[in-house]
């Protein structure tokens, strides 16, 4: 079955994207901040990461270098999911391979559903 891995620190959005994506029959992990997304990423090694930039500890950024510096996790697709519309924050995240990069309030769930299904595709 499909692993997705959701890092977000807002609770009621990585719950309603927990359910959206349980709903289709994605097994689901979800950390709350920086530090504990890469440990459940090292630790499951999902097929999907959906990332939020903004998180208490450490910086999406930072989750996405180290999930591409480790070589059973490089490859897996990365969307990072953000209310910042930021060229210089798209700009870092694309040199780090970044798949996707999604401002929060642009898209329904249905749509960035839609993304993921797209980057589980590639």
């Amino acid at each position: 079955m499909t692993r997705i891995s959701i890092v977000e620190d807002d609770q009621l959005i990585a719950q309603m994207y927990r359910m959206k994506l349980e709903a289709e029959g994605y097994d689901v992990d979800v950390a709350e901040s920086g530090m504990n997304g890469i440990q459940m990423i090292e630790q499951t090694h999902p097929d999907l990461i959906l990332l939020d930039y903004s998180l208490p500890d450490i910086n999406g950024s930072a989750v996405l270098q180290e999930a591409r510096r480790n070589p059973a996790t490089a490859e897996v697709p990365v969307i990072v999911l953000t209310n910042m519309d930021n060229e210089t924050v798209h700009d870092e995240l694309t040199k780090w391979g970044v798949d996707d990069y999604i401002v929060k309030v642009d898209l329904t769930p249905r749509e960035v559903l839609d993304r993921i299904k797209k980057a589980l595709k590639k």
